[in-house]
C-alpha cells in the first residue's frame, strides 16, 4: 500500500470566523484604505496637476480602483492577509484551503464591491437624497452580512462566487 503523499500547503482548520470579528476587520480595513486612497488621489492630482475636482474624475475612480485591486489582490496572493486581517487573524484561502492564485483574488475584489454597488446604483436612478441613499445602502449592507447564517460554511455570498473562504487562523502560542 503506498504512503499517503504530504499536501503541498499546510491545510488551515476551515473553521469560519464570526460575523462580528469579520466585521470588525472591514472596519479597520475602512481606516487603511482612507490613507492608501488619500495618498493615490494625491499622487493622481500632484502629475496630472488636477486642479479641479471634477477635472479627470472618471479617470480618478478608475485609478484609484486599480490601485485598491493591487493592493487585495497582493495582500490576499502573497500571505492571504492584509494588516487588519492580521491583527484580527482572518485569512482568505480558496474552496480547499490552498493559497489564492492571482485571478481568484481579482475575481473576489471586483465581487466584493457588491457590499456597495447595488444601493449606491439607485442614487442616480431614482434621484435618491443623500440621507436616503445612506438609509438604503445601511439596509443593504446589513443584509448582505447577515445572509451569511444562511451559507452552510457561514461565507459571505462573495466569497462563494469566488471560490475562496475567509477563515480564522490560530493564535501563535
Amino acid at each position: 500500500m503506498p504512503a499517503p503523499q504530504a499536501a503541498p500547503f499546510p491545510v488551515p482548520p476551515m473553521r469560519a470566523p464570526a460575523l462580528r470579528r469579520r466585521l470588525a476587520t472591514m472596519v479597520y480595513e475602512g481606516v487603511i484604505l482612507f490613507g492608501i486612497v488619500f495618498m493615490a488621489g494625491y499622487l493622481f492630482s500632484t502629475l496630472t496637476q488636477q486642479r479641479n475636482g471634477l477635472t479627470h474624475h472618471n479617470l480618478l475612480m478608475t485609478w484609484i480602483g486599480l490601485v485598491l485591486a493591487a493592493y487585495f489582490v497582493w495582500f490576499w496572493t502573497h500571505g492571504g492577509q492584509t494588516l487588519p486581517m492580521k491583527t484580527w487573524r482572518l485569512k482568505v484561502v480558496d474552496a480547499r484551503g490552498a493559497p489564492v492564485k492571482p485571478a481568484r483574488a481579482l475575481l473576489r475584489y471586483v465581487l466584493a464591491w457588491l457590499w456597495f454597488l447595488p444601493p449606491l446604483a439607485l442614487h442616480p436612478l431614482f434621484a435618491l437624497a443623500v440621507p436616503q441613499t445612506l438609509v438604503v445602502l445601511a439596509v443593504w449592507v446589513t443584509l448582505w452580512a447577515t445572509a451569511v447564517w444562511l451559507d452552510p460554511a457561514r461565507q459571505f455570498l462573495h466569497d462563494r462566487i469566488a471560490g475562496t473562504r475567509i477563515v480564522a487562523v490560530q493564535k501563535a502560542v
